[in-house]
């Protein structure tokens, strides 16, 4: 398999049909984060590194339920490639319903635990009470969120990007003005900023509440919740929970290892952190084309063209991990300056960016392999491999004694995970098919 793609393949235009619109509205939910970052950085280093201290709390939070979008993109694509839409739109109903309901249980939950969770992250006493403050604001924007996650992974799997990206674009938009408004000229601080998001979060769930809803009408599907398919939905996701956990574990303990190297390291892992979920979610671009394609070619029975399209899309995901990491060297002396004005932080922050770059190669083929396997429904396996490269993340990233160390623990994160995954798909198992 080449390194760069040829300039043409079958499989082109289906993957820029998709890809294309899923960047743009990937990208929308890290920039939501680094937007927060660029206005709470002049509030104060402290106001900083309690961001990324709730922050990391509030995407460990909703990233658990990640499989609200990802297990219903691939079961609602492989009944399109079945030829049942309307059985598909009624899994993304109830998808909807499901998010509701945990939305709802993590406000009363997460509330009276704000306090706790902020400890446990090692929060210094200059740090605490801002991530507190920020937590608890923002948890009224979870339901919001875990609706857009089930809305998109209908949309997903109905192969349409486009409107996800529209609806991503908007929430950006609203979300950055919002903010403004709140911290800069209110004077609202740091709460200001977690309201900004909030709220943004809660109009886009409205606008794809409203998208479902039409869609299902159209084609004569049941618009009530069905506790059978609730339980179908939330029993199907066991096994990406469990991946997910695993996942979030590494990013929690990192944030934690990070807090214990003192504030300057927390505030510079903050920012760098985010810079690794944008460039991710850019890169997640082609791995949600895998899994809309996945799904839908399985579920028409085309394992030829299954093969074709994966072997294709890690090629761009190589890539475009390339691309993206020479980007990010470029311009690693820039960054700094939109984010901070602490001259120790720019330090640590300039190391983390060298590291950061070059992971985005192996990043790119890991992150579509993943999208390949959850189209094709191979959660089970995507659960033990995570694990697995948790267990190998955990020891090493506990003994370090510097940010770049700990940035070295993440990429052997990534190693473990690409081993993981391309064994998986160089054999047959994952390639079921049919509805």
């Amino acid at each position: 398999m080449s390194l760069v793609p040829t300039l043409r393949h079958p499989h082109d235009r289906e993957i820029v049909r998709l890809a294309v619109p899923a960047f743009g509205a990937l990208v929308a939910e890290p920039l939501f984060l680094l937007a927060d970052s660029a206005i709470v950085g002049h509030l104060g280093t402290a106001q900083q590194a309690g961001l990324g201290i709730a922050g990391q709390a509030l995407t460990t939070i909703v990233g658990i339920c990640i499989f609200l979008a990802y297990g219903t993109t691939s079961s609602v694509a492989r009944q399109v490639g079945a030829g049942n839409t309307v059985q598909a739109l009624r899994q993304g109903v109830d998808g909807v319903w499901l998010a509701l309901a945990i939305g709802a249980a993590l406000i009363v939950v997460g509330w009276p635990l704000s306090p706790a969770i902020v400890n446990a992250f090692g929060a210094s006493p200059a740090v605490a009470p801002h991530a507190e403050t920020y937590l608890r604001t923002s948890l009224f924007g979870v339901p919001g969120m875990l609706v857009m996650l089930a809305g998109t992974g209908v949309l997903r799997g109905l192969q349409d990007t486009r409107t996800p990206l529209f609806v991503s674009v908007g929430c950006f938009a609203l979300n950055l003005l919002l903010n403004v408004l709140f911290v800069l000229i209110l004077g609202w601080g740091i709460a200001g900023s977690a309201w900004g998001t909030a709220i943004a979060q809660t109009a886009g769930a409205a606008i794809y509440a409203a998208v479902v809803i039409r869609g299902a009408r159209a084609h004569g599907a049941s618009l009530r919740p069905d506790l059978a398919g609730l339980r179908a939905s939330a029993t199907a996701g066991a096994a990406l929970i469990v991946r997910t956990i695993s996942l979030q574990i590494v990013l929690v303990v990192a944030t934690g290892v990070a807090a214990h190297l003192g504030n300057a390291e927390a505030a510079a892992y903050t920012v760098g952190a985010r810079i690794w979920m944008f460039l991710a979610f850019a890169l997640d671009a082609i791995a949600i084309a895998a899994q809309a394609i996945t799904g839908r070619y399985l579920g028409a029975s085309d394992v030829a063209g299954t093969r074709a399209a994966t072997r294709r899309m890690v090629e761009w995901g190589v890539a475009s991990g390339i691309v993206f990491g020479l980007v990010v060297l470029v311009v690693r002396g820039l960054l700094p300056e939109l984010f901070t004005h602490d001259p120790r932080v720019r330090e640590l922050l300039v190391s983390s960016l060298v590291a950061i770059a070059c992971m985005q190669p192996i990043a790119g083929a890991v992150f579509v392999l993943d999208g390949v396997l959850i189209g094709a429904g191979d959660q089970r396996y995507l659960a033990l491999a995570q694990t697995l490269a948790m267990i190998a993340f955990l020891p090493v990233a506990w003994f370090m004694g510097s940010l770049t160390a700990l940035w070295g623990a993440m990429a052997l994160w990534m190693a473990v995970r690409l081993l993981t995954l391309g064994l998986r798909a160089r054999g047959t198992a994952w390639l079921v098919t049919g509805a």
